[in-house]
């Protein structure tokens, strides 16, 4: 019985949209307006935050930064107390690693950008960092070709150099760049290792666009004591020692290292991934509000257009419903009847506005260079909102055919 019922809602609803093409097309275009917009900006939302969240992964949550500036910035602190502050110094690296108790590894990093040059081809403003041998414990990367420096070559300061993907491309379009000299801001470095290609970062430059080379090396190249440089030194916890832990104990260990009295402020700044989760979460909520605003005034008025359509269908089959009810139709059959009707224009409006969202993601995925997927859980969310907006806009024509007098119903025109 009940699929009779639904199989006959859905005839109605289909030949009332056949019979009047015009009126349903621009009742229903609300809907599909409405999803499309909720829809897509959800997708391009959960997109970007697996792209985002993805890349702060990579940065390791066990980690802190140690480094001149914090990622968050109070509101009653002056920005010239921070500019003040001494950046981040190699020896210190030493002594942290000397004193701590709760780090597993420990790094040191700066970077700048420079030219590199091989034969004639060359790239500017390309980022080089310097970096200690234990960054690669720190920020996990794989190698498509050759090898990573020894600590030999690290402490030495050896002219060698880990490049990016896109920079042996760019340097060597046709040849293998392992053992091959290039010139970085003039200072001759070997090629020993590629980095394997790891995509775009939404955080920033990704390894494919960097050149990496030991921090004894990069000193004839970059000023450690530059702010420019971006000096930091980065720690990581042991397992099952906590950030609060590894903190606690930096804080202590930078004040002795720094001469800092007891009450004197800090003047460095422990930063944790958390930070900009925090932020970020904040971020896709604002936007996720915008986009219910922005979709919800479209499905209001594409909820008036379903609910105008079954006020026509009722109007037009008041006689078949009375023939219905003389024949023993209980109201709640006429009820069910055309929500079902209501319900089905709905998820047709929707599921427009679902292959609208399909088609633009395909179309974004090219133009925007990042993988933007219309999931599961999304497509389930706008055939819900439409079975929703069925319902809501559906219920009052429904109840007031249920309602209608038999005898009054067949006497009608």
């Amino acid at each position: 019985m009940l699929w009779l019922l639904f199989k006959e809602s859905v005839m109605f609803a289909w030949q009332s949209l056949v019979s009047n093409k015009l009126r349903s097309t621009l009742s229903l275009l609300g809907i599909t307006i409405g999803i499309f917009a909720i829809i897509l900006v959800f997708t391009i939302v959960d997109s970007l935050e697996g792209n985002i969240r993805g890349s702060l992964q990579s940065l390791g949550n066990n980690v802190v930064y140690i480094q001149k500036w914090p990622w968050s910035f109070g509101a009653d602190y002056p920005w010239w107390k921070y500019i003040n502050r001494p950046t981040p110094q190699y020896h210190e690296l030493d002594e942290i690693a000397k004193r701590s108790k709760s780090t597993e590894a420990l790094a040191y990093r700066l970077g700048g950008r420079r030219t590199l040059k091989y034969r004639s081809n060359a790239i500017e403003n390309a980022v080089v960092a310097g970096v200690s041998y234990d960054f690669y414990r720190i920020k996990s990367f794989d190698l498509s070709a050759g090898r990573y420096f020894t600590r030999n070559e690290t402490d030495a300061g050896y002219h060698v150099a880990v490049i990016g993907t896109e920079i042996a491309k760019g340097l060597f379009p046709n040849e293998d760049p392992i053992g091959k000299e290039i010139k970085i801001a003039g200072q001759k470095a070997m090629v020993i290792g590629v980095i394997k290609k790891e995509g775009e970062s939404m955080l920033g430059v990704s390894f494919d666009y960097q050149v990496n080379i030991p921090f004894n090396f990069a000193r004839y190249i970059l000023d450690p004591r530059s702010m420019n440089a971006d000096p930091v030194i980065y720690a990581k916890a042991k397992p099952h020692i906590s950030n609060a832990e590894m903190i606690d104990e930096l804080t202590g260990i930078l004040r002795s290292i720094r001469k800092l009295k007891p009450l004197a402020e800090p003047n460095f700044a422990l930063n944790e991934i958390s930070l900009l989760s925090q932020g970020f979460d904040a971020l896709f909520a604002v936007i996720g509000i915008a986009g219910w605003i922005i979709g919800g005034f479209s499905i209001l008025v594409g909820g008036f257009g379903i609910a105008n359509i079954m006020f026509v269908s009722v109007r037009e089959r008041i006689n078949i419903i009375g023939i219905q009810k003389s024949l023993g139709a209980r109201n709640s059959f006429i009820l069910f009847q055309f929500l079902c009707e209501s319900i089905m224009l709905s998820l047709i409006g929707g599921g427009f506005g679902l292959i609208l969202t399909y088609l633009m993601t395909l179309l974004a995925k090219n133009a925007m260079e990042m993988e933007i997927v219309l999931s599961g859980a999304n497509i389930i969310l706008g055939l819900s909102i439409s079975v929703l907006i069925g319902i809501i806009s559906g219920f009052v024509p429904a109840y007031t055919a249920s309602q209608l007098d038999p005898v009054e119903a067949i006497r009608s025109n």
